[in-house]
């Protein structure tokens, strides 16, 4: 968060909550973003045929003792929560389009305006200029 405030040119001492200043910056919390890279690579696993390794690895349980304090959280339990949090479910992840709307990620062409700098004219240009649908 210290580069957040830097960006914002925002001491601690001034006592700015860092939601405000995500707000201003327009940044997603971390756990959001980490939901998403979650989903989205669930999606991608989701997709993929049945004997694929990949899948299979899913249902895959760690034989053996379980550690001290009781066992850790599977990622496929975190990710049931993230579909629960986010009111999702692994049939939806089939078409991809959907699948990628309900999580929260756009497509490139979904928020992104192309430009050429030389013409004006929007194109698959030079640059591109980046603003989020409001």
């Amino acid at each position: 968060m210290r580069m957040v405030r830097w960006i914002c040119g925002v001491k601690l001492q001034d006592r700015v909550p860092i939601k405000e200043l995500r707000e201003r910056l327009v940044l997603d919390n971390i756990i959001s973003v980490l939901q998403q890279n979650r989903l989205r690579w669930y999606g991608h696993v989701l997709q993929k045929e049945d004997n694929d390794w990949v899948k299979k690895c899913m249902q895959y349980e760690v034989e053996g003792a379980s550690p001290r304090g009781g066992p850790k959280k599977t990622w496929r339990e975190i990710v049931e929560e993230d579909c629960e949090s986010r009111g999702v479910n692994g049939e939806d992840a089939m078409d991809g389009s959907k699948w990628r709307k309900q999580i929260g990620i756009f497509d490139d062409h979904d928020w992104c305006e192309w430009v050429n700098v030389s013409s004006g004219t929007s194109s698959p240009g030079l640059s591109q200029t980046k603003s989020k649908k409001p």
